[in-house]
């Protein structure tokens, strides 16, 4: 079994923040909305933005009150404008009132991170370079953020350390015989993908020698340094650049022609898009 396919068993992130906020009931509806009062509602933005969380919403509500009628009138990835309509909610108050903070945190943190992605996406159009994630996740919300970073035309990186192989200035400073375990783990595991983070021209030379590497990460150097080390390309080898990677010098890092850029801030710190959820016709 490839390291991949490891079954992990984790608390669902909707339970959690559903137990979060409602704990034993909604006091305030409780006393204050007649419990077979029913309504329509809709969930819409209040600024423009890239759209991701909208099966999230979905569970929600379902866990909630699975008679609620949803109609979901965009979807992930979908560009949307200020006012425009995303969800539209029919059934019980009560129901609609009870999920409506934890759709919405959903909705607007994880379209802040498909909309911050789509933005890096397009700084370097045209350049043939993906933009990848990072582990820079909240806890618990990882695939949701990975998700939202896909919605917004960004690509993943690995999901945790148990599907992919970097090895790190840590790791090195343990003095592993590098060369061996890299074999190591191809015999163990072939199809895994195996990267290597150079800070230095000398460190990526002697990472493009080693047979079995597949990527080498680039750990902030100038665009002059990425160009040198980009040079030892060889068929089979990427290059990816990381650190220090902002919206003002992503396009320039691009240009070097590199393979990837991994930025972290597309998940540790996206702001949150404005969503609003507005009852009608109570």
């Amino acid at each position: 079994m490839e390291i991949s396919e490891v079954e992990t068993s984790l608390p669902d992130p909707v339970d959690v923040a559903l137990a979060e906020d409602i704990g034993s009931g909604d006091l305030t509806s409780l006393f204050f909305i007649p419990e077979t009062r029913a309504c329509k509602a809709r969930i819409f933005a209040k600024e423009a933005c890239v759209i991701a969380g909208v099966d999230v919403v979905r569970k929600v509500y379902r866990k909630l009150d699975p008679r609620l009628d949803l109609r979901f009138l965009r979807q992930d990835g979908s560009a949307v404008k200020p006012g425009e309509t995303v969800i539209e909610l029919s059934g019980l108050v009560r129901s609609i009132l009870a999920g409506e903070r934890v759709a919405l945190n959903f909705i607007q943190h994880l379209s802040g991170v498909a909309t911050l992605t789509a933005r890096f996406v397009e700084a370097v159009h045209g350049t043939g370079v993906t933009i990848l994630d990072t582990r820079k996740t909240t806890p618990g919300l990882r695939a949701l953020e990975k998700a939202a970073v896909k919605a917004g035309g960004g690509q993943n990186h690995r999901m945790g350390l148990h599907d992919g192989v970097i090895v790190k200035d840590n790791h090195l400073l343990a003095k592993p015989d590098l060369a061996q375990a890299i074999l190591s783990i191809r015999r163990m595991h072939p199809k895994i993908l195996i990267e290597v983070e150079a800070d230095c021209f000398d460190q990526a030379r002697y990472f493009a020698s080693l047979a079995g590497v597949d990527l080498i990460l680039l750990d902030n150097m100038t665009p002059n340094q990425l160009r040198a080390c980009i040079s030892l390309k060889r068929a089979g080898l990427k290059f990816e650049a990381s650190g220090g990677i902002s919206l003002a010098n992503v396009r320039q890092i691009a240009e070097t022609g590199v393979d990837f850029v991994s930025v972290g801030q597309l998940t540790h710190s996206a702001g949150a898009i404005d969503f609003s959820l507005e009852l009608l016709d109570v």
